[in-house]
C-alpha cells in the first residue's frame, strides 16, 4: 500500500517540475538501454508544446521509446510474472497498479484528445498528432505500472525518477523533449476532473481541459452555470451538457423552481420525474432521513433512480439492489 499512495501522489502532483532530477532520470534510463546518453534537453510547458517542439525538430534521431520504456517494462513484467506465478502477479497487480488505473489511463487519454484537438483540425493533422503523441513515456500517469514495479527491481529507476519529477517526455536518439507538470487538477471523490468555475486540468502554457464530473465541456459553458434558469436548462439541445446543467444547478431546486409535481408518493418517499427532450426522463425519490440532526431537523436526500421507476418504494429498493416486494427494513435511518 506504501508503493500505492506514494505513486498515487506523484500521478496528481502539480506545480514546476525538477527538471534536474527529471534530466538524470532519463540519463539513467538511456544508460541502463544501453543507449548513449542523449545530448540535449528540450523542455516543454505542456503536452501540446511539447508536440510541438518534437514536430520542428530536424536532427533528434530516431525514437528510442521502446529501449528505454517498453522493452524494460516488458522485461520485468516477465520476470516478476515467472517469479510469482499467475495468481501471484494478479493478486500483486490488483492490489498495485489496478488501483491507479482508470484514475491515470482515462487522465491521460483525455489529455491525448485535448493536445489533438487543439493541434489537429482535420483528419491528416489529426493522424500527425496522433503519431506523435504514441513516441510519448507518459512519466507521472505511468504512476499504475511504476507502482506495481517499485520496490522489486532496479532497472525501472530511470523511469521512476522522470515520472516523479516531470510529465511527459520524448526519447529520441540525441534529443529528448520533457513536459512540464500540470499547475491545476481538480477532481471528484470518484477521481474524475471536476471543476465548475475554471479548467480541471490547466499547464504553464495555458493549455486547459475544462470538465464538469468527468464529462468534458467547453470554456464558455462554465461562465453561464452561475446564471442558470430552469428555462435555460429546458432549452439545451445537447442532452449531456443539459445534465450537466441539472447536476449543477440541483434536481431539488429545479423541481421546485420549474413548479414540477409529485407522480406517486408513499410511506417510503414521492417520486418526481422530469421530463428532457430528445433524452430519457429524470427520475429523482424524495426520502427523508428518520434519524434528526443535532438541532433536531431531519435532512432530505435526492436518490437518482431508472426512468422506468414507476414508485417511490420501486425507487428506494433500487438503491438496495432490492425489488419493491421485497423490500422490508426493519429500521429507517
Amino acid at each position: 500500500m506504501q508503493y500505492v499512495d506514494s505513486w498515487r501522489a506523484v500521478a496528481a502532483a502539480t506545480g514546476a517540475a525538477d527538471r534536474a532530477a527529471a534530466e538524470d532520470g532519463v540519463r539513467l534510463a538511456y544508460r541502463g538501454a544501453g543507449l548513449a546518453e542523449p545530448e540535449e534537453f528540450v523542455w516543454a510547458d505542456s503536452p501540446r508544446a511539447a508536440v510541438e517542439a518534437v514536430a520542428q525538430l530536424t536532427d533528434a534521431g530516431r525514437s528510442v521509446r521502446d529501449e528505454v520504456r517498453t522493452r524494460p517494462w516488458a522485461q520485468e513484467r516477465r520476470r516478476l510474472y515467472d517469479a510469482l506465478g499467475p495468481a501471484g502477479w494478479s493478486a500483486l497487480w490488483s492490489a498495485t497498479g489496478a488501483q491507479l488505473w482508470e484514475t491515470t489511463a482515462g487522465l491521460a487519454e483525455r489529455i491525448r484528445a485535448g493536445v489533438v484537438a487543439d493541434l489537429g483540425g482535420d483528419p491528416d493533422a489529426d493522424s500527425r498528432v496522433r503519431l506523435l503523441l504514441l513516441d510519448a513515456v507518459l512519466g507521472q500517469h505511468d504512476a499504475a505500472w511504476l507502482a506495481a514495479f517499485d520496490g522489486r527491481g532496479d532497472r525501472l529507476d530511470g523511469l521512476a525518477a522522470v515520472a516523479r519529477s516531470a510529465g511527459w517526455w520524448w526519447p529520441y536518439e540525441r534529443v529528448v523533449v520533457i513536459s512540464e507538470r500540470p499547475q491545476v487538477l481538480r477532481r471528484d471523490e470518484a477521481g474524475r476532473l471536476d471543476r465548475g468555475d475554471g479548467p480541471a486540468l490547466s499547464y504553464p502554457d495555458g493549455f486547459a481541459l475544462y470538465a464538469w464530473r468527468g464529462m468534458p465541456v467547453p470554456p464558455a459553458f462554465l461562465d453561464e452555470l452561475a446564471a442558470l434558469t430552469p428555462q435555460r436548462i429546458r432549452t439545451e439541445e445537447n442532452a449531456e451538457l443539459r445534465r450537466v446543467m441539472l447536476e449543477f444547478y440541483g434536481y431539488d431546486r429545479y423541481l421546485t423552481e420549474s413548479g414540477a409535481e409529485p407522480v406517486h408518493r408513499d410511506e417510503t418517499g414521492i417520486l418526481w420525474r422530469i421530463a428532457l427532450a430528445g433524452d430519457e426522463d429524470v427520475v429523482m425519490v424524495e426520502v427523508v432521513n428518520s434519524t434528526p440532526e443535532p438541532d433536531g431537523t431531519h435532512r432530505t436526500y435526492w436518490l437518482r433512480v431508472p426512468p422506468t421507476t414507476r414508485t417511490a418504494r420501486e425507487g428506494v429498493a433500487w438503491t438496495f439492489g432490492l425489488q419493491s416486494e421485497t423490500y422490508a427494513p426493519l429500521q429507517q435511518t
